[in-house]
Parts: C-alpha cells; structure tokens; sequence
C-alpha cells in the first residue's frame, strides 16, 4: 500500500494498526518512495528455539522399518538363465 507523508499524518493510527496486521506500508513524497512502515517480525526467545528442537530431536529417534533384502530387488531385469531380459 502507498500513501503519501501528507495523507499519513493523520492516518498513522490506522497504518500502524495495518502493518501490526502483515502489511507494508511505502510512504511517497511527490510520487517518490521515502519510507516503508511494516510489522517487525518477532525472533522466538531462547527456551522457545529449544523447544522446537528438542521436538525435533525426539522426531528424529525413530528409525526405519526393515524393507526388503536389497541384494535380489533386481532380479525381475534377468531371466532364469541369468541373462539380461
């Protein structure tokens, strides 16, 4: 959203309230970007970080199930003679 300096003085209540929401706002003098009003995007503290990666590491424990063997998962290319099909 654009808005000229003029018109943002006595709409900063409102444009603020706006950029709280997500958006940006670029403020123009004569038709010219001087300046952006946008939402400051908070940095998780800490003990928020290290519980997503406790999480993750727990995720992370489980292991994998047993597939098939994978010395014969080429076989169907060879017929009985063991040739190439």
């Amino acid at each position: 959203m654009c808005v000229s300096v003029a018109d943002a003085e006595g709409r900063l209540r409102d444009l603020v309230r706006r950029a709280q929401a997500g958006e940006t706002i670029v403020l123009t003098r004569e038709g010219q970007p001087v300046a952006r009003i946008e939402p400051i995007r908070r940095v998780p503290d800490r003990r928020a970080r290290r519980a997503v990666l406790d999480e993750v590491r727990r995720s992370a424990v489980v292991t994998a199930l047993a597939g098939p063997d994978g010395a014969r998962s080429q076989d169907f290319l060879y017929g009985e003679d063991g040739l190439p099909l």
